[in-house]
């Protein structure tokens, strides 16, 4: 057995300060919600105190995005937009050891992962995009596209500051302005990146982030002055979202969640597809909404590999998201442990065949041991729901249709895996699962220049790419 000596990240480099407050119209001002505490979830200890908006103060956000939109940023040319956003860029790569240390202690991520995934993503996410801003009547989306005005954008604690960077960079690219609020447990990162685009010397007004729990978030979609709606999240505020905008004529994204299914043919190089596998569901502690949740197996190689699975996650190493050997960090917030244990309880008791990795947990904080379901049915909960966790369920089919018919068996749409040497099965695969993301031989590769999205529950729209500036003009 390997033993690893503990190679702790240096937590002082996050620069935590004990509180944060708003960022509104260029400054940092106290906002008039009752203030939030964010919680480290590895060790249960408050970071720091973050004040809130309240509807007050995002009327006011709102006001100050238009008074930018309609003097300066819709305005400006877009070459020198893309000044701004390359000099954010640029910033977020200068402080990106110090993001990636504050992310994985405010979302319990492994830093080998806010290091090495989340940063340079929302770093890479505004350099491409900034390329795009003198660019886009060139994008093939018409003559003359222009912005929408001032977008209202709310976004998810799994992955905060990719999010962050994912929803402002093209809004920004595209001449508009914004109101974003962070989740309400992850907002340290979101505020960090206020600090850099006061910095860049961004106009007042351009972007404004308001901290808050989802009456902030509310607030903010169903204002009048707001234009755009972009939200990532849960399926079930997505729909809440879509029914209170309905008639009003607004631009709106939905990024949801998802149930992806992994599909693993005969032929397929099964070393490689663990591989797959464990990145696909246990990344992040599967806090990914195209996490895939569901495993499918063709029956005669389905013992095989679920046996080199089983050998291959009892090496992952959960515990302190600040050492860098860290595998599989802690779950987000109580909260979600509690609905995570309660849906593993659900598969149990349905008579799926439960195995946990045999690896120790911290004592403190809130973790969760990767665990895979085997013998499971289409009817089952885990099968059928969002987990959201460190969680797989494994299910078998006989023939390749039998796998998409297994595959395309759910609400969500958001993303896919498939599995096998041969190419001609690969595109037939893919032209007949439903899901936004396709990926083949691989998982969870995302790319600024590729747009991103779902269908059915999973959501509309896509972001990023060429594709994704439309959802930011009035084409």
């Amino acid at each position: 057995m390997w033993e690893y000596a503990p190679a702790p990240e240096n937590r002082d480099i996050a620069n935590l300060k004990p509180s944060y407050r708003m960022f509104l119209d260029g400054e940092f001002v106290e906002g008039a919600g009752e203030p939030l505490k964010t919680v480290n979830p590895a060790t249960e200890e408050v970071l720091a105190e973050v004040s809130t908006a309240d509807k007050n103060d995002v009327d006011r956000a709102v006001k100050a995005a238009r008074r930018a939109y309609d003097r300066v940023w819709g305005k400006m040319p877009g070459a020198e937009r893309a000044k701004y956003i390359y000099r954010i860029a640029r910033m977020i790569a200068e402080r990106a050891r110090e993001l990636a240390v504050l992310e994985s202690l405010d979302n319990g991520k492994p830093i080998k992962e806010s290091r090495d995934v989340d940063v340079p993503t929302a770093s890479a996410h505004f350099f491409y995009h900034a390329g795009w801003a003198d660019k886009l009547g060139y994008a093939g989306l018409g003559p003359d596209p222009r912005p929408l005005g001032v977008a209202g954008q709310v976004i998810p604690w799994n992955f905060p500051l990719l999010m962050a960077a994912w929803k402002i960079a093209p809004a920004l690219a595209c001449g508009n302005t914004v109101v974003l609020k962070p989740a309400e447990t992850t907002p340290l990162t979101a505020l960090v990146l206020a600090e850099i685009i006061q910095q860049a010397e961004l106009p007042p007004g351009v972007v404004n982030i308001l901290p808050g729990a989802g009456d902030v978030g509310a607030e903010l979609v169903s204002h009048a002055g707001v234009d755009k709606v972009a939200f990532t999240g849960s399926t079930d505020v997505g729909k809440l979202i879509q029914r209170s905008l309905a008639g009003k004529g607004k631009k709106v994204t939905l990024e949801l969640g998802g149930k992806a299914a992994n599909v693993v043919f005969d032929d397929a190089p099964l070393d490689q597809a663990v591989e797959g596998i464990v990145n696909g569901i246990f990344f992040n502690q599967g806090h990914v909404c195209c996490a895939g949740s569901r495993l499918l197996v063709q029956e005669s190689v389905a013992d095989e590999l679920i046996e080199k699975l089983h050998a291959r996650v009892s090496t992952l190493r959960i515990g302190d998201p600040l050492d860098k050997n860290t595998d599989v960090g802690a779950i987000n917030s109580r909260e979600q442990l509690t609905k995570i244990t309660e849906l593993v309880e659900s598969g149990e008791s349905e008579g799926a065949e439960k195995w946990v990795s045999p690896c120790p947990l911290p004592d403190k904080g809130f973790f969760f041991a990767p665990t895979v379901f085997s013998g499971v049915s289409q009817a089952m909960r885990i099968a059928r729901e969002e987990i959201f966790g460190p969680v797989l369920s494994v299910l078998t089919f006989r023939t390749p249709d039998e796998a998409i018919a297994k595959a395309n068996n759910t609400p969500y749409g958001l993303s896919a895996g498939i599995w096998t040497e041969k190419g001609s099965r690969i595109l037939w695969a893919a032209n007949k699962l439903r899901a936004g993301v396709v990926w083949a031989n691989t998982f969870n590769r995302f790319d600024p220049t590729a747009p991103f999205g779902g269908y059915q529950e999973s959501g509309f729209g896509r972001e990023g790419g060429r594709t994704g500036l439309e959802a930011y003009l009035d084409v």
